[in-house]
């Protein structure tokens, strides 16, 4: 586990703080398929592997929103803010995904936190975010994601 705060007071002392990176989890053609099924999204590229092995990436890959969808879990490793009632995630400044995360890839998130505001009964968080690909020269996705914290 990382780094873990009790109210949103000892949140915002970590302004500006590096929360370094999860665990690595590797991106299985199941966890597409489910992603798949669970959005009704069935392009050949993510869920036919013969097909997709002839592709232009040489293997199936994930859907980007699946490779985004996995920012949470892998958020709740680098930081746990106790002493709160609700958690909620607020929205997305900016998404893009540089490299596609072929099946069988591991990733993991590196982390900042790139701001802690006060809001009404809380704080908002900005995280600036790094989906990296383990050995890729690319990352799969960089992103800047905001979340409330209310007490």
């Amino acid at each position: 586990m990382g780094i873990t705060v009790n109210g949103l007071d000892e949140l915002k002392k970590l302004a500006g703080s590096d929360l370094g990176t999860s665990e690595w989890i590797e991106v299985t053609q199941e966890r597409i398929d489910t992603f798949a099924d669970a959005t009704g999204d069935h392009q050949w590229i993510h869920v036919d592997p013969e097909r997709a092995g002839k592709g232009p990436f040489g293997a199936p890959i994930a859907h980007g929103y699946l490779t985004l969808s996995l920012f949470i879990p892998l958020f709740t490793e680098l930081l746990d803010v106790q002493g709160v009632t609700t958690k909620v995630n607020y929205g997305l400044n900016k998404v893009r995904f540089p490299a596609p995360v072929k099946v069988g890839s591991r990733i993991r998130l590196a982390g900042r936190l790139a701001a802690v505001e006060d809001v009404t009964a809380g704080v908002q968080i900005t995280v600036d975010g790094t989906i990296e690909i383990e050995g890729g020269a690319k990352p799969a996705a960089v992103l800047q994601s905001l979340s409330r914290f209310y007490a």
